[in-house]
């Protein structure tokens, strides 16, 4: 069975890091670079969104773990790290308490039971999938949430200056062959499109250099979307 794009794209851009770089600094730049301080925004969204001790928390695309890293200095909760990168999933769960789960998936699907997860994120995630790929992965995150659960993702949008420039840099790109990962924007109507169709409510759309939460920007925007009760 063939890989699906995002996989790959991963798992090369990941191995060439490491072929480059001393392996903290890889796994950094595996995740954007600024481990440490955007693992500190990410939890501070996270918790600004309604992440309470004890929940169930699911950090879909978790990569290297650099928000695992800030939760698990902040508060105790039930983690569960997915990704596709074997490499990123090894050194994410060698900065965690042993408590925190980490599985590799290459699924349009989580490997969460139904109704398992009380909150579920995704940074930088849907930024490099294709619309109909976001959608699937809603869907199923909407089955694996319990009835109230919340979806906290970043996107980037082209009524926001701060994404024309990857925008343009995907354009770059694609002239040229299709080469790393995919950068994608989505407008907010569509999420709100989405939301109906799937059964979610937007409880909050953020812009990317505001700071609800008080500290930094994301320099993304944020959705927060409640399952119903």
């Amino acid at each position: 069975m063939a890989k699906f794009h995002f996989v790959e794209d991963y798992e090369n851009y990941v191995a060439s890091l490491l072929a480059k770089h001393p392996i903290d600094e890889a796994m950094s730049l595996a995740v954007g670079g600024d481990y440490l301080a955007m693992g500190s925004i990410q939890r501070d969204v996270v918790l600004w969104a309604g992440l309470e001790p004890g929940m169930s928390f699911v950090d879909f695309g978790c990569g290297s773990g650099r928000l695992a890293v800030s939760l698990a200095r902040a508060l105790p909760i039930n983690y569960h790290g997915i990704d596709i990168v074997r490499s990123l999933l090894d050194y994410a769960a060698s900065k965690c308490p042993p408590s925190y789960r980490f599985s590799l998936n290459h699924s349009l699907s989580l490997p969460v039971a139904d109704g398992a997860a009380d909150f579920i994120s995704a940074f930088s995630v849907f930024t490099h999938l294709l619309p109909s790929e976001i959608y699937i992965y809603l869907e199923d995150m909407h089955r694996a949430l319990r009835p109230g659960g919340t979806v906290v993702f970043s996107f980037m949008e082209v009524a926001d200056p701060q994404h024309w420039g990857p925008f343009m840099s995907e354009v770059a790109v694609r002239r040229g062959g299709p080469v790393g990962p995919i950068n994608t924007l989505i407008e907010r109507p569509f999420i709100q499109r989405m939301c109906t169709a799937l059964d979610f409510t937007v409880a909050h759309f953020v812009d990317s250099l505001a700071t609800p939460w008080k500290t930094a920007a994301l320099g993304q925007s944020i959705a927060v979307l409640r399952r119903p009760r």
